[in-house]
């Protein structure tokens, strides 16, 4: 068996996007469709299954569901799910948003050193916890680093790791070691005994590389990297980049150590020598994606969730829509039937990945286009998502007022969801300028049509008023809209009886 897109692995989980593939097997992006929320699948690789190999393989990979399982740290991937499906074992994961910790040194160059030390740190947490166990991860490596949006540090893959016992310590006895040979330790290349001492060179080969830019021994094959690793001493990377601080580069020396007895005592130990070398606590740049976040602001929200972010592109990597239908008709039935399977999550990501397509397609102006951004708008606001709704709908309302003037009840209802985002979003002056804007012509034209919507609009303005501080202008409001509401409705409506209990709460404050 092999992993498709849209294929549905434990009759819940529907595979999405292909993320990579390695030794081990692959893993993909998929859909939860029980708990309608995005999470990463790793299966077998089905050619690994048959042959010599296969018991050792099933053995390792169940091992790596129940280690990962154990460790409980915020710096490590969280095991949501594990089984199998006939020969093929599947482990279901947190999906995390962010970047490898490769792709991030690429994006970065020269990385800087703070950043460094602040990865460093991170990671010297995550192994204090998966040592303690006592687990090996045995293949530390920027590949199975994630850096998140909010900077902090995720370790992904302890299913190379060892359970530190007689009968795991080596899990394969065919001379070829578990791991990547430019981060393995001398122990670990020559088949010895593995410890967390192994884990400390690979962090050191990791901060060599994030420091100078590259791996402290490279070669053209496996065999010739190892014996470097071996026998040649690493350059000090001070030679590299001056700047860096003497005391790092000789952190960077002990943990590069050929004898672990030289390397130091813990993952602890590194930290405390790290600790003194982390930026003090201030205002970073806000930018997503700094590692020194976490030590500048601990425990400090996100910061793309302290503001509403400008319209964002597709995503790089498209989310298929289904086996064998990438076109845009097939799209929305896609986004249709999902939608009425209440798959909001996915819906929403299919309607994402399709929009570029559609509108190189059809053009950007297109009916079908601006079909679909409606669609997506609602969706995100279905699904919660006022932040990424919120832009979405603003560009909607401006255009259809462009077109069909101010006054058009399309270009109205994209602003009414407007003020909502906002109000959602806590943003209530803003919201409130939104509802008063809106008014007049909700009391102009619709007042007999749909009075319901101007009452609606009135309550929010009231409740908004409330939120804000101004009980008299709020009261006014209210008790205007109360009176119109029970002429219109009579006393016995929902609406009237929710007004008069705010109005009584807010008489009995100012009293």
């Amino acid at each position: 068996m092999t992993g498709t897109a849209g294929r549905v692995v434990g009759d819940r989980y529907e595979l999405a996007t292909l993320l990579g593939q390695g030794g081990m097997g692959q893993v993909w992006t998929a859909y939860d469709r029980r708990l309608d929320r995005r999470v990463a699948v790793k299966l077998l690789r089905p050619d690994k299954v048959a042959g010599a190999e296969a018991a050792e393989l099933r053995r390792r990979f169940l091992r790596e569901c129940r280690v990962t399982a154990q460790v409980d740290h915020p710096g490590l991937v969280t095991v949501h799910d594990a089984g199998s499906e006939g020969e093929e074992l599947f482990l279901v994961m947190q999906y995390v948003d962010g970047a490898d910790l490769s792709d991030h040194l690429a994006e970065h160059d020269p990385y800087p050193w703070p950043w460094a030390v602040a990865v460093a740190a991170q990671l010297c947490a995550v192994l204090s916890a998966v040592h303690a166990v006592p687990i090996v991860h045995r293949d530390l490596k920027p590949r199975n680093v994630m850096v998140k949006q909010d900077g902090t540090v995720t370790v992904l893959d302890l299913g190379v790791a060892s359970v530190m016992d007689s009968d795991t310590t080596r899990l394969t006895h065919t001379g070829s070691p578990i791991g990547s040979p430019a981060y393995m330790a001398p122990e670990q290349a020559m088949g010895g005994a593995v410890g967390p001492y192994t884990d400390l060179y690979a962090l050191g080969v990791l901060l060599h590389e994030l420091l100078s830019g590259d791996v402290p021994f490279a070669g053209s094959t496996a065999l010739g990297v190892l014996h470097r690793h071996l026998y040649e001493p690493p350059v000090p990377v001070r030679r590299l980049r001056p700047e860096v601080p003497e005391a790092l580069e000789n952190l960077v020396l002990r943990l590069l150590a050929k004898d672990p007895q030289h390397r130091p005592a813990s993952a602890q130990e590194v930290y405390e020598d790290l600790a003194l070398l982390l930026p003090a606590r201030g205002m970073p740049t806000g930018a997503p994606l700094d590692p020194t976040r976490p030590f500048l602001r601990p425990h400090a929200p996100w910061p793309d969730r302290a503001r509403t972010p400008a319209p964002q592109p597709a995503p790089a990597t498209p989310v298929p829509v289904a086996p064998g239908k990438p076109d845009v008709a097939d799209a929305v039935d896609e986004v249709k039937r999902l939608l009425g399977e209440g798959r909001i999550t996915q819906a929403v990501d299919i309607l994402s990945a399709i929009l570029p397509a559609a509108a190189e397609q059809h053009g950007e102006h297109s009916p079908v286009v601006r079909t679909l951004r409606k669609q997506y708008a609602a969706t995100l606001m279905d699904d919660g998502q006022y932040r990424r709704a919120l832009p979405e709908l603003r560009r909607l309302a401006a255009e259809r007022a462009a077109e069909a003037g101010q006054a058009d009840p399309q270009a109205l209802r994209f602003r009414f969801d407007v003020a909502q985002c906002l109000e959602q979003l806590g943003d209530p002056a803003a919201a409130l300028a939104e509802y008063r804007t809106l008014l007049p012509y909700y009391e102009n034209q619709y007042v007999f049509t749909d009075p319901e919507l101007a009452h609606d609009v009135r309550r929010r303005i009231g409740q908004l008023l409330l939120a804000l501080g101004d009980r008299g202008a709020a009261h006014d409001t209210l008790i205007r809209l109360l009176h119109d509401v029970e002429r219109l409705r009579g006393p016995g409506h929902p609406l009237a009886a929710e007004v008069h209990r705010t109005l009584q709460w807010l008489g009995q404050v100012r009293g």
